[in-house]
Order: C-alpha cells, then structure tokens, then sequence
C-alpha cells in the first residue's frame, strides 16, 4: 500500500505529460474546433430584419438552396477585413449569403452596413445573442455553409481569407450545388 502511495505522484505526473504532449502535439491544430452542428439542420430562428421595411430572417430563408450564413458585428475588427470576400463569394459562387448582427445595436450595424455596403441576401438582427449561442459561436466573424436541404455541412470560426475560398470553401460549394 505504502509503494501505491509512493508511485501514484509519478503516475500522475506521466498522465499530466502524456496530455500536455498531445495538447502541443505537432499535427494537432489549434483553429480546427469541432461543431456540434456539423451534420445537422440548421437552428430554427426567426430575426427581425435591419431595415423597418425589410422582411424578417428565418430559417425557412434558408432552406431549399445552397446558402451561406456569416455572422458579425459592426465593431468586429476581423469582420471588417473578411467583408471584402463576402462580396465575391456571392458573386463568385452563386450563393446567397445571409448576415446575422450578432450582438450589435441596429443602428451601428445600419452604419457598417452603409458604410460598407452590404453582400448579404437577408441581416437579421441577434441583439440579445440567443440565436448565436444556438449555433455554437464562439465569436464573431464566424461563417456556415448549409446544402440544399438546410444540413450545416461547414463552420469556419475566423475570418475568411483568399486562400481558404479558394481552396476549401469553393470546392465545397461547387460540389453542394450538383
């Protein structure tokens, strides 16, 4: 018993390394979160639109068609520099993307949109961040792909780049439109 009590700090201390080694480990990479939602319909949600005179945002807008849905907010420095190639991919790729202001008073985001002029299909608006955390977010800017039957089938948690449209996020697209 006494030997027991003797190795079980060495033990310990072996678990401790063997997780701190495969925490650092080299082929293991730190930006590739797992989604929950990956695999599954989307989140039911119903958001009221930016503009007065706009339609809401719900669910049901994004059913039936490949559709991209990106999250962000007006003082969201990444969401700035991502908002560039929300333009393409829509352009690019045919697909509608839908805005989601991600807790954000309507005006600043009305402002960001005039400022910036707007690649979104649809905004709607998630003052209170219910429909974010139904997504899993983790922060904004975070972007979905969703496939012609509403199956979330991609989360990007960061900011969109040239590279990964072109390498991950195109590819991906082109295949969920056949």
């Amino acid at each position: 018993m006494r030997r027991l009590l003797y190795a079980l700090p060495i033990l310990l201390l072996a678990l401790f390394g063997w997780l701190a080694w495969r925490g650092l480990a080299p082929d293991r990479d730190p930006s590739a979160l797992p989604s929950a939602l990956i695999g599954k319909p989307v989140p039911q949600f119903d958001l009221p639109p930016l503009a007065a005179d706009a339609a809401k945002l719900t669910a049901a807008d994004v059913a039936g068609h490949v559709t991209v849905i990106n999250f962000f907010a007006s003082w969201c420095l990444p969401c700035k520099a991502e908002h560039p190639l929300l333009f393409e991919l829509g352009k690019d790729y045919g697909v509608p993307v839908y805005g989601i202001a991600f807790k954000d008073r309507p005006a600043d985001t009305a402002k960001y949109i005039q400022d910036m002029g707007s690649p979104y299909a649809k905004i709607g608006l998630d003052e209170g961040g219910r429909t974010g955390l139904d997504f899993g977010l983790m922060g904004v800017p975070e972007t979905f792909i969703l496939d012609k039957t509403g199956i979330v089938r991609y989360r990007l948690p960061m900011p969109l780049d040239a590279d990964r449209m072109r390498n991950e996020i195109g590819p991906l697209l082109k295949s969920l439109q056949q």
